[in-house]
């Protein structure tokens, strides 16, 4: 019987996936052709859309795609797609086989570490009961605090306090056990929670919880799953690991390991079950992608070779760089196992005039499109490997020597204009966002062209404002924060009479938008 081209095709990819298989199987080296290392047919996809792909020096962001996947990766998820299976089924399979790898009593594919953060979140919370997996993230009823180090909160914990539980800052051991208590479902932190320094230790965090039965949930996103990993060496309970960063398997998968019962209670509540976590959707793409990156790992995949590679590439790019004068690069090497090296690229400003900013733009909007951390304010970023493709960092390092070589002196100073007015006194501020408003209420202490001062918002109590004026020019800088998320803000507007008015920058991605202030008494 003649089959259809597709089915051909099929045909052939399953032989293939049966061949590697046996292969592996037979501890004999791969039977079939090599994946290959290209880029595909070339970015036309996404040129279809209006979209210019860019050499991508961020390394594992997410904004920009996060690493590069492995050539096998992506071979395993094309394969993938042609073929049906039960999801529960497949993770059944899977989850044994990454818990067998990375050295953990069990694991689970999530979308992103922060979805295996989200899910074990309400593992603790919830317990396997199927009636509070309903009820969340309403936590009534049921423990809902998680205690977390106050050093190590951040944009992040949105991931845990989605579940509905309220964050409860620790500083001491002493506030850790005084934190404690029988509302307590958890506890929670980032990675830096093994960094030396801190007011307690990794260990001395989880005895203290497991002494009240509590259990520890570790946000290890950007590190490199490690055996035996260091989370679980100290006793941590869960580690949630992205499957996109630097172990370079599929950019929206992640990991959850760690004690069986609160892996599978986590997957319980996530999807594809009918429960809190149903908007947490993992693909069989994703499942079979990441597991296929984490085999890698530990059998094709050559760590020390990938960080001599890198370190080639920084070497040329320094070289290059080394030429021009005010300019400096180092590379940095990581303090530990789980990271990759990096090259810091500094300048003079005295020499160079260029922002931060100014540079990353040059840099994006040049042919081809380079996208680095040379963003914001200063005169300096860093450069990271894990998204870059061989030769892309000699066109990186031209580009930079050619920006660097034709950049303008440094920038002439301004005179400052007299104030038009003295902004000492209350004020408030009227903000339009996209789709709302809302109002906040400032002191400012002008003095000279200088402004300081103090602001609260309906969700920060207490920030702080800098700032400048000039002429009827004024610039000010707020600072906030509310539960781990710093927020900065910058308004620059004009000064009429007893109002202002101007653009204020959000951040990120958020671009600005107006705001109007008056004087109140």
């Amino acid at each position: 019987m003649k089959l259809s081209t597709h089915a051909a095709s099929r045909r052939s990819l399953f032989r293939a996936g049966v061949v590697a298989r046996l292969a592996g199987l037979l501890g004999l080296p791969s039977l079939a052709p090599a994946a290959p290392s290209t880029r595909g047919s070339g970015p036309g996809i996404y040129r279809r859309f209006g979209v210019e792909p860019f050499i991508n020096c961020t390394s594992t962001y997410t904004i920009n795609g996060g690493s590069r996947q492995l050539p096998e990766v992506i071979a395993a998820v094309e394969q993938a797609s042609h073929y049906h299976v039960n999801i529960d089924e497949l993770m059944s399979k899977v989850g044994p086989r990454l818990a067998e790898l990375l050295g953990g009593e069990a694991a689970m594919v999530s979308s992103g570490a922060a979805g295996a953060v989200t899910c074990g979140a309400a593992a603790c919370v919830a317990g396997g009961d199927p009636e509070k997996m309903q009820k969340l993230p309403d936590t009534s009823g049921m423990k809902n605090e998680c205690v977390v180090p106050k050093w190590s909160r951040s944009y992040y914990d949105h991931a845990v306090r989605a579940v509905g539980v309220k964050m409860i800052e620790v500083e001491t051991l002493e506030d850790l056990e005084r934190a404690l208590g029988p509302r307590t479902a958890l506890a929670h932190g980032q990675s830096n929670v093994l960094d030396a320094g801190n007011r307690f230790s990794l260990r001395q965090y989880t005895d203290a919880c497991h002494k009240r039965g509590v259990p520890v949930l570790i946000d290890a996103a950007a590190d490199l799953p490690l055996k035996p990993n260091p989370y679980l060496a100290a006793g941590v309970d869960l580690v949630a690991t992205s499957g996109g960063k630097i172990l370079r398997g599929p950019q929206t998968s992640g990991i959850l390991l760690g004690r069986r019962n609160l892996v599978l209670a986590a997957w319980q509540v996530s999807s594809p079950h009918i429960t809190f976590g149903r908007s947490i959707k993992v693909s069989k793409e994703e499942v079979i992608g990441v597991a296929v990156a984490v085999e890698a790992l530990f059998s094709t995949r050559g760590r020390d070779a990938e960080d001599s590679e890198w370190l080639g590439w920084f070497e040329h790019v320094k070289a290059r760089l080394d030429q021009v004068p005010g300019v400096t690069a180092k590379i940095v090497l990581p303090k530990v196992k789980s990271y990759y090296p990096t090259l810091q690229i500094d300048w003079d400003p005295n020499r160079i005039g260029l922002e931060n900013w100014e540079l990353g733009k040059r840099l994006l909007d040049g042919e081809p499109r380079i996208m680095t951390h040379a963003e914001g304010e200063g005169h300096g970023f860093v450069l990271r490997p894990a998204a870059m493709y061989p030769g892309d960092h000699k066109i990186v390092a031209e580009r930079l020597y050619e920006e660097f070589r034709k950049a303008p002196g440094p920038k002439p100073k301004l005179a400052k204009k007299a104030p038009a007015a003295d902004l000492t006194g209350r004020w408030e501020i009227d903000i339009a966002f996209l789709a709302s408003s809302t109002t906040w209420r400032l002191y400012l202490d002008n003095n000279g062209h200088e402004l300081g001062g103090v602001y609260s918002s309906p969700v920060v109590p207490e920030g702080t404002l800098t700032g400048s004026i000039s002429g009827d020019q004024v610039e000010i800088r707020s600072q906030g924060r509310y539960e781990g998320m710093p927020m900065r803000y910058v308004f620059t507007g004009t000064v009429r009479g007893e109002s202002m008015e101007g653009r204020v920058a959000l951040g990120w991605e958020d671009g600005s938008v107006p705001w109007v202030a008056r004087r109140i008494v």
